[in-house]
């Protein structure tokens, strides 16, 4: 793991922000560079519960901070009976329907008002360089207020929605739009996920059709990257911060032609020696 590290030569570890890092099934994408000692992790999640999980498990280069990102407004999160759709939205009856045990999930037990902190005045960030996101609809209004911080970004893992299952939520095409305004573009779907409409149920063999022809997409973790038709711009992407595009995407995305790209530039720009090259391509992974 330390391999591509030796040969970038970063001055930090890699800074990881992780807003609404709910400890669910999925471990994060990040894992292997934090059991290396390859990063840093600031994680944000207002839910006591799932916050107290994770400080249990808090590694010497994790910390967790109970801030509801947002748009420095108080809203009202709506916490559901299964907490991965707990949001700051109201879940949509209409559209949860249309999928096999989504009004059962999605099920408001209680609503709490909440103040929210826009990411722009999280004091506790001083640089980020990779940022993974789950917030059931909040991203893209996290994104807009916290342009500033996303300056020093690099890359970024959120999950964007197709199938609106809150009233008013912004969809992949919101999200996007505002992402590429700045200067992010998408680079891969990390996972794709869909769901059996109702009223297919689970493994129902009576049904006049099986579950795997009756699913809906639903949503997919997306990767978005700096554009890498500008990575020659030093004013948006510096050294330090290609040397940190290239080390979270080979060691967390397995992208290696992304690392490959942000090598070959800091050789022109004289932050590497050419041997670099070969050296990364003789052995990529």
């Amino acid at each position: 793991m330390s391999a591509l590290r030796e040969l970038m030569q970063p001055s930090r570890l890699t800074e990881v922000v992780d807003i609404g890092a709910n400890p669910l099934v999925d471990t994060p994408p990040y894992l292997p560079m934090l059991r290396d000692g390859l990063c840093r992790v600031t994680g944000f999640e207002p839910q006591p519960d799932a916050l107290a999980r994770l400080e249990r498990a808090a590694g010497p280069h994790e910390r967790y901070l109970p801030a509801a990102i947002g748009d420095g407004e108080r809203h009202t999160l709506h916490v559901c009976a299964e907490s991965g759709f707990t949001s700051l939205f109201e879940p949509d009856a209409a559209q949860l329907a249309l999928l096999t045990d989504f009004p059962r999930l999605a099920e408001v037990v209680d609503r709490v008002d909440v103040d929210t902190t826009r990411l722009d005045d999280i004091t506790e960030i001083e640089l980020l360089d990779h940022l993974k996101i789950d917030v059931q609809g909040a991203e893209l209004m996290i994104f807009r207020n916290g342009r500033e911080r996303l300056r020093t970004a690099t890359s970024i893992q959120l999950e964007v929605n197709f199938h609106r299952l809150y009233v008013d939520q912004p969809t992949f095409a919101d999200v996007d739009v505002e992402l590429r305004a700045q200067g992010f573009v998408p680079q891969a779907f990390v996972a794709t996920k869909t769901w059996p409409l109702a009223p297919v149920q689970w493994a129902d063999r009576d049904a006049p059709t099986d579950e795997a022809h009756a699913r809906q997409l639903v949503e997919a973790d997306m990767l978005y990257v700096r554009d890498l038709a500008r990575l020659d711009d030093a004013e948006t992407v510096d050294d330090e911060a290609l040397k940190h595009l290239a080390l979270v995407m080979h060691h967390v995305y397995d992208q290696h032609g992304v690392a490959l790209l942000a090598l070959r530039e800091l050789i022109r720009r004289g932050a590497l020696d050419p041997s670099a090259e070969a050296a990364y391509r003789s052995h990529p992974v």
